[in-house]
């Protein structure tokens, strides 16, 4: 009875509360932005800010094409870990797919299992390199608060909950449980917390990616941007 609810109408909650306070923040980002402000003249350089602001979201989706990866080797790797996973496993896996199809369908392609599994554990080992970073590193731990450490922990807990899941052990019905509500609670707190960097990471990348290419001639002084 628990298991319909959570993968029925509490499933549909979760989504509508996701995609709707996404849409609403990227929104409410793009309309904070005022020239007069940030001294970048968006709407009479609209084609040149576009350029520039896609141009800094291809860079920055390449692993180590900019300066700011290179500096970082460790971290880049630890942060590629996390979100690839993270990415990539709750929109492809196959068991995902099931509960769309009976809750909504409609399905999308699947990934094989052995590679979920490999993303699955990737995840979680860079959620806890980086957590080790945060409490290793002074310069990082004093400008950590504890809500950054229950937001890596409740972007984690899906993904730990998940694999135990897969493991199909005797407490599989408890596992599967916590994985469904777990994976709704972070739907669910996303567009209200830091996790909202899901679509505002790209929100800022072209925002700063235009501001260089119309304030200071972007793609034109050389083949990638200095940050």
């Amino acid at each position: 009875m628990l298991y319909h609810f959570l993968t029925g109408p509490m499933l549909l909650l979760s989504m509508t509360v996701f995609f709707g306070g996404m849409i609403y923040r990227l929104v409410s980002y793009f309309r904070g932005l005022d020239w007069r402000l940030e001294r970048v003249a968006y709407t009479a350089r609209l084609a040149q800010g576009m350029k520039g602001g896609f141009h800094s979201i291809c860079k920055w989706l390449i692993p180590f094409g900019t300066r700011g990866w290179r500096t970082q080797p460790f971290f880049t790797v630890c942060f590629l870990l996390l979100h690839t996973g993270a990415v990539l496993t709750p929109a492809f896996l196959a068991g995902h797919n099931v509960i769309l199809q009976d809750t909504l369908g409609f399905t999308r392609p699947s990934m094989p299992q052995p590679l979920a599994d490999v993303l699955v554990l990737g995840t979680i080992a860079g959620a806890t390199f980086i957590l080790l970073r945060r409490l290793a590193l002074p310069e990082v731990r004093i400008l950590t608060t504890v809500s950054d450490y229950g937001i890596l922990a409740l972007a984690t807990l899906p993904f730990v909950t998940g694999f135990a899941t897969r493991l199909h052990t005797e407490l599989y019905d408890f596992w599967l449980l916590c994985h469904i509500i777990s994976g709704e609670l972070l739907l669910i707190l996303a567009p209200f917390t830091r996790l909202s960097h899901m679509v505002l990471y790209f929100a800022s990348r072209w925002q700063l990616g235009a501001d260089y290419a119309i304030k200071r001639g972007g793609r034109a002084r050389g083949p990638c941007f200095p940050w």
